[in-house]
């Protein structure tokens, strides 16, 4: 059965890129801010780019925090990707100012202590052998990356799934938790590999 996904729009960009990546690997995808066709989906996909608290607002204004957690409070898969990973967690602080997050991981998003940034280009991740997102993936596999924040510490679950890169510092690549699963690369643009691992995402789900 073909799995039916949205993709929240709620004003951040990549929408459509996101959407053929998933369609590309054989699900049926709509671009919506309905609460209702993205509580009905097999699964939800919260993209992301640019500022922290630009797509914060943004969310918000169709009550995407809600959707978001009425989603995970019934166990239905979400996926956030860039910028969709850092606002799942409490807090982003960017030049100074910090902004709340949905609040579903805690921790804060801060700036990559790095010489150059943004961390841009192809990565190497080092994922846990029991990754959903990553299985089948050679450990030598390279994601598509452009973000200069990140996500540095995890003080959330300590049975949750968790892959880390290394720009200057180490960062949280991605994070599996129960129903909600999150990317700061970007697999909409990491090619063959991120086909793979929306393939697999697609298959988990229930």
């Amino acid at each position: 059965m073909t799995a039916k996904l949205v993709v929240l729009d709620y004003g951040s960009g990549n929408l459509r890129s996101a959407q053929r990546a998933l369609e590309r690997v054989g699900a049926h995808v709509d671009v919506t801010a309905d609460p209702h066709a993205a509580m009905e989906a097999d699964g939800l996909v919260v993209p992301g780019v640019g500022a922290f608290e630009s797509c914060m607002t943004g969310l918000r204004k169709i009550d995407g925090e809600k959707i978001i957690a009425d989603r995970l409070a019934a166990d239905r898969p979400v996926l956030g990707v860039c910028v969709g990973m850092q606002i799942l967690f409490s807090r982003g602080v960017e030049f100074g100012v910090e902004t709340t997050g949905c609040g579903q991981w805690p921790g804060a998003v801060i700036r990559l202590d790095a010489p150059v940034i943004p961390h841009m280009g192809w990565n190497v991740v080092d994922a846990p052998a029991d990754s959903v997102l990553f299985r089948g993936l050679d450990p030598d596999t390279r994601f598509y990356f452009v973000h200069s924040y990140a996500a540095q510490q995890w003080e959330g679950d300590p049975s949750a799934l968790l892959t880390w890169a290394t720009h200057h510092v180490p960062f949280l690549a991605a994070v599996e938790t129960g129903a909600l699963s999150a990317t700061q690369f970007h697999p909409e643009k990491s090619g063959d590999a991120g086909a793979e691992l929306l393939s697999n995402w697609i298959g988990a789900l229930s």
